[in-house]
């Protein structure tokens, strides 16, 4: 869908403006529009979901783009999946929040269980765990 001479620039930016340690932001700081907290009654926290909000079941998608533009780094990859993977048994449920505040410290947000953060986490670990 993207031309190979784009995938770089493209994926750095993303590392750069959107990747937390709990997933990707919705929209980057420095926007207008940027919201750093999701919080409030339900109008604003809906406003704010795609206005900054972090998304831990982004971080998925983000590696698959690490592993194609990075082949070589795993373990960079995987290194990103280490807070999330602690996270999971910050309410003794083994999961992940709905989401997270766009700043640190990335406090939870929303339901405290989201099956496709989950999946997304133990899917990326597979991918960069080591096959030996």
């Amino acid at each position: 869908m993207l031309d190979e001479s784009r995938w770089r620039p493209v994926f750095e930016t993303v590392h750069d403006r959107l990747l937390t340690p709990v997933g990707l932001r919705s929209l980057a700081p420095g926007h207008p529009d940027y919201t750093p907290k999701s919080f409030g009654d339900r109008r604003s926290r809906d406003a704010a979901s795609h206005q900054g909000t972090v998304w831990g079941w982004l971080i998925g998608p983000f590696l698959d783009a690490w592993l194609k533009v990075l082949p070589d780094d795993r373990a960079g990859a995987r290194a990103c999946l280490d807070v999330l993977i602690a996270h999971l048994d910050d309410f003794r449920v083994g999961s992940i929040a709905e989401v997270f505040d766009a700043e640190p410290p990335f406090h939870p947000r929303g339901r405290i269980a989201q099956a496709w953060s989950v999946a997304e986490v133990l899917r990326c670990l597979i991918r960069t765990t080591d096959a030996d």
